[in-house]
């Protein structure tokens, strides 16, 4: 288990740019497949396949935010959780773009 009780502040910092990273990786993927998803329920196309990918998409974002949990605790998901929140404003941003 990290301990993020660490009385190196570099340490620390550099813990918490690690999981914002990998919680914005998750995120990234996570709704870059939804924008998928959504593509492909609006074309009408392979209806089962697009419910799959969401079914999907959910079991993987839940299972790695539980992953962290139990693995290496609330800070670190916190900190991935905000890294998720990041990747949401990104993909709403780049999606309003034309």
């Amino acid at each position: 288990m990290i301990v993020f009780l660490s009385d190196q502040p570099a340490l620390l910092a550099a813990q918490a740019a690690a999981w914002l990273c990998c919680g914005a990786l998750i995120g990234a993927f996570h709704f870059l497949t939804l924008r998928w998803s959504v593509g492909l329920l609006a074309a009408g196309r392979v209806p089962l396949l697009a419910m799959t990918l969401q079914l999907t998409r959910f079991a993987l974002l839940a299972g790695a935010l539980g992953m962290i949990a139990r693995g290496v605790g609330a800070v670190p998901l916190l900190v991935a959780t905000a890294g998720i929140l990041a990747a949401r404003t990104a993909a709403i941003r780049l999606g309003a773009q034309p």
